[in-house]
C-alpha cells in the first residue's frame, strides 16, 4: 500500500484535532444550518435520474416514495398509509390525503402513475428495471385514494424497493424542460430546495407544510468533499458538523480529538469476488473456486488494509436481509489445502487470471485487489490486477465482460430474491435477470430454486425458501465473500448534534437534531 501523502489541509487538520476546534455559542448554533460533509456529490436534482447513494440520500430529504425506511431500515408509511399484496401480481396502496408538493400542488394518484410510468424509460431513469415490472396503476372501484399496482410477473419484494422510487409532481414536471427538472426539485418531503451549486453544496430548508411533524432542524446543507485530507480538515476545524465516510487510515487521528465523536455501525454492504463458471475455464471447477477462497487471508485484509474497520462475511446478504442464513460458514484460510485442491483439479502449476475492480468506489478497493492478487500468488495463481475508475468498471460489469472481479452489494429491498435476480441468475436481459452478473455466472438448478420462491406469497415460507437458495448458492461458491464494510462517521460533540447512522447510509436531516440548551 502506498504511503499517505501529507497535504497542507491534513497538517492543518491534525493541528485543529489537537486543539479541539472552535466552539460555537448556543445562540449561533440555533441559527446555523447543520452541515454534513459527504464523499460524493449528488449528480442531479431529478430524483429519478440516478440510483447511486449520493443522489438518493440527498433526494430523500426533498422527495418521498409511497413508503420510507427509518434509521434501522424498517419499512414505514409515507405517501401510502398502508398496503397489501392482493395476489401474485397485484399490490394495493391506500394513499395519504391532504399532502401538497412544495409548489402548492395537491398530491394525487395520477402523480403516482406518472412517476411509475416515467421510470420505464431507460433514457430517463436507471430505475427502468423496476419500471419494466409495472404493468398498470389504477384506482380501485373509482376511489382515487386506493390504487392497485399490477406487475408483469410475480415480484414478492416489489414494495420493498419503493422507498427509493420518489414521487414527482406530474403538472410541474410536464411543464418544465428536463434541464429545469434536473436543477430545481419539487417534492413532498420534509425539506424544500434552496440552492444547489453542483460539486460545492446543496442547501435546503424545512418544509413548513410537511404532512408529518416538523423537522427538528430548520436549515440543512450537504457539502461534498472528495479529498480525504480536506474532509479531515473540515471536521477538525468545525467547518462541518458531521463527516460521512471517515477514511479508515485517518480514523485514529480523528478519535484523538476530544470534541469529535466517532460513530460506527456494521455496514450492510458486503465485499466479494465474482467468478465466472464458463465451461473450459479454471473457475468452472468447484475445487478451483474453493482453493481460491481458502488461499485468501481475509483476517489479514481486515487488519492491514481495512485498519480493523470491517468484519468477516460468509455470504452476500447481511443479517437484516430476508434470506440471510446463519448456517453458512466461511471456508477456513488454508493455503496448503488450497494447493492440494488445485492439483486435484489439474492446475498444480497454477494458471493466469485477471482480477478487475474499481479503484474509487469501495473502501480501500484497489488495495484489497492488490492484496488478493498477492495472496493467490502464494498458491501459484498468477493474477493480473486491472483496477479502474468506477465509470469504466461498472459498464463492463453490466456487459458481463469480467470473469473475475471485486464488487460490493447491499440490497435496498432487504430481500435475497432481488440479490439473486441481479447478481447470480443466468443473464436474461429481456426478463430482467442478471443485470449485475458481471461474469455471466449460470447455474440452472439455482435458477429453478429462485423461480419457485417467486411463487410463494406467505412471507415466512418465502424467507425459508430464500435461505435455502442462499445456502445452495454458497455451497457452489457462486461468489467468494470477503467482508462487510463498516460505516464510520465523525460528529462534532461541541456542536450538540444528535445523530444516528442509517442502515442504508443515507443522510436524512429529519432524523438529525441538536441537543436543547
Amino acid at each position: 500500500m502506498k504511503p499517505l501523502a501529507i497535504a497542507v489541509p491534513l497538517i492543518f487538520a491534525l493541528s485543529a484535532l489537537a486543539a479541539g476546534g472552535a466552539v460555537p455559542s448556543a445562540a449561533a448554533a440555533d441559527e446555523k444550518p447543520i452541515i454534513v460533509g459527504v464523499g460524493a456529490a449528488p449528480q442531479s436534482m431529478d430524483p429519478q435520474s440516478a440510483d447511486v447513494d449520493s443522489n438518493l440520500s440527498a433526494m430523500a430529504n426533498m422527495f418521498e416514495g409511497l413508503v420510507q425506511r427509518d434509521t434501522a431500515g424498517t419499512l414505514k408509511p409515507a405517501l401510502a398509509t398502508s398496503w397489501e399484496r392482493v395476489d401474485e401480481l397485484t399490490w394495493r396502496f391506500h394513499l395519504r390525503q391532504g399532502v401538497k408538493f412544495h409548489n402548492g400542488n395537491d398530491f394525487t394518484w395520477q402523480d403516482v402513475k406518472f412517476s411509475f410510468d416515467r421510470i420505464k424509460n431507460p433514457q430517463v431513469s436507471p430505475f427502468s428495471n423496476i419500471g419494466a415490472l409495472i404493468a398498470s396503476v389504477a384506482p380501485v372501484n373509482g376511489d382515487p385514494w386506493v390504487i392497485d399496482v399490477k406487475t408483469t410477473q410475480p415480484v414478492p419484494f416489489f414494495v420493498q424497493m419503493l422507498h427509493q422510487i420518489f414521487i414527482m409532481d406530474q403538472k410541474s414536471t410536464e411543464q418544465r424542460s428536463p434541464g429545469e427538472v434536473g436543477q430545481t426539485p419539487i417534492g413532498t418531503g420534509p425539506y424544500k430546495f434552496v440552492e444547489w451549486v453542483k460539486g460545492s453544496y446543496l442547501k435546503m430548508t424545512a418544509n413548513e407544510h410537511y404532512w408529518d411533524k416538523a423537522p427538528p432542524v430548520k436549515n440543512a446543507e450537504f457539502r461534498p468533499i472528495a479529498e480525504a485530507s480536506t474532509r479531515l480538515a473540515a471536521i477538525a476545524s468545525g467547518e462541518i458538523d458531521i463527516l460521512q465516510d471517515v477514511p479508515v487510515s485517518l480514523a485514529k487521528a480523528i478519535e484523538r480529538n476530544p470534541q469529535i465523536e466517532m460513530i460506527s455501525r456494521p455496514a450492510r454492504r458486503s465485499i466479494f469476488l465474482g467468478l465466472g463458471n464458463k465451461p473450459g475455464t479454471p473457475t468452472a471447477d468447484l475445487r478451483v473456486r474453493k482453493a481460491m477462497a481458502m488461499a485468501i487471508d481475509e483476517p489479514e485484509i481486515i487488519q492491514k488494509v481495512m485498519f480493523g474497520h470491517a468484519s468477516l462475511c460468509a455470504q452476500i446478504p447481511d443479517p437484516p436481509t430476508i434470506g440471510y442464513s446463519a448456517d453458512i460458514k466461511r471456508l477456513p484460510y488454508d493455503p496448503a489445502e488450497a494447493k492440494k485442491l488445485l492439483t486435484e483439479a489439474g492446475y498444480g502449476n497454477g494458471f493466469d487470471i485477471t482480477l478487475s475492480g474499481p479503484n474509487d468506489r469501495y473502501v480501500q478497493d484497489a488495495q484489497i485487489e492488490a492484496t488478493v492478487a498477492a495472496q493467490l500468488s502464494r498458491i501459484g495463481i498468477r493474477v493480473k490486477v486491472d483496477s479502474k475508475p468506477k465509470a469504466v468498471f461498472f459498464p463492463e460489469i453490466n456487459q458481463h465482460k469480467d470473469n473475475f472481479y471485486l464488487i460490493g452489494w447491499f440490497d435496498g429491498s432487504y430481500d435475497y430474491g432481488r440479490t439473486f435476480r441481479q447478481l447470480l441468475h443466468t443473464v436474461d436481459e429481456k426478463a430482467g435477470f442478471g443485470a449485475t452478473n458481471g461474469s455471466g455466472y449460470s447455474n440452472p438448478e439455482l435458477d429453478k430454486m429462485f423461480a419457485e420462491t417467486e411463487k410463494i406469497i406467505d412471507p415466512e415460507k418465502r424467507a425459508a425458501a430464500l435461505a435455502k437458495l442462499n445456502e445452495a448458492a454458497m455451497a457452489q461458491l457462486a461468489v467468494i465473500p470477503l467482508h462487510y464494510q463498516q460505516d464510520d462517521y465523525a460528529v462534532r460533540k461541541d456542536h450538540g448534534i444528535v445523530f444516528t447512522p442509517r442502515s442504508d447510509t443515507w443522510i436524512v436531516f429529519k432524523d438529525i437534531s441538536r441537543k436543547s440548551s
